[in-house]
């Protein structure tokens, strides 16, 4: 069967539709993983290709129920991508962290990738596929949720561990490192300051933050031949935030070009 397959995690969420509704375009059916059924059923059907779509319930830090998932996608094709978007951040800092958010947010974040990488692991061999795994600019350097933090780069340097190992069976393995995304994760905290996005602009260079779309679209470019030779990185889409801030340049050097 030549049919080829995506698999996205976390897909119910804003990010996980946009990715899917990307990629799309050049699989032929993309599988679409959560635990929140009603919310896949949403998720597939707001995507512009619903009769493409096959959202399946999955618990991504259960083994068997990836093992499940990973049989149901390669009777439906040839698994090409493979996409680790679900993740959840709890504690704001340590002294709010103790020991069972720690562990919940290792097992998700990034327990849950290395498990879904190896039960699609025989299937990705075959295909010579990709692997993107949805990171973030809190696994480059500290902007709160530390457990949370920690797990994501523990999560970008098993993208490196499954570049350098699986890279002789063509197995591509790259990270996207989001800076502040527009999402309905945000709620609580915009419900609270309305004004958390405005004021968050100011730390970016583009002064914007960024669009699920954003992130969709680097996950596409990774995932397709035009990323033959891309393997082993961590591709931060974060309108600049990694970069540096203009106000502490400002700041530093007393100029007044920033």
């Amino acid at each position: 069967m030549n049919r080829s397959v995506a698999v996205v995690t976390g897909a119910a969420g804003d990010i996980g539709r946009a990715i899917a509704a990307r990629l799309v375009e050049s699989h032929d059916t993309v599988v679409l993983l959560d635990i929140d059924a009603e919310a896949l059923r949403g998720a597939a059907e707001s995507t512009g290709a619903p009769d493409r779509m096959v959202p399946a319930v999955c618990d991504v830090t259960s083994e068997e129920g990836l093992a499940d998932a990973a049989s149901r996608a390669a009777r439906l094709g040839r698994v090409k991508t493979l996409v680790n978007n679900a993740g959840a951040a709890r504690a704001v800092s340590l002294h709010d962290t103790d020991g069972e958010i720690w562990r919940k947010d290792s097992a998700l974040n990034l327990e849950a990738p290395f498990l879904c990488f190896r039960a699609f692991e025989d299937a990705l061999k075959e295909s010579g596929g990709s692997v993107v795994n949805i990171a973030s600019v809190n696994g480059l350097a500290v902007y709160g949720h530390p457990a949370y933090s920690a797990a994501k780069a523990g999560l970008i340097h098993l993208t490196k561990l499954i570049a350098v190992e699986y890279g002789k069976f063509g197995i591509r393995a790259n990270a996207v490192a989001p800076g502040t995304v527009r999402t309905r994760a945000w709620e609580a905290r915009a419900a609270a300051n309305p004004q958390v996005f405005e004021e968050a602009k100011r730390w970016y260079p583009l002064r914007r933050i960024v669009d699920p779309d954003d992130v969709a679209n680097a996950v596409f470019f990774l995932a397709s031949e035009q990323a033959a030779a891309i393997t082993g990185v961590c591709l931060a889409v974060d309108c600049g935030l990694t970069a540096g801030q203009a106000e502490l340049a400002g700041t530093f050097s007393q100029s007044p070009h920033y």
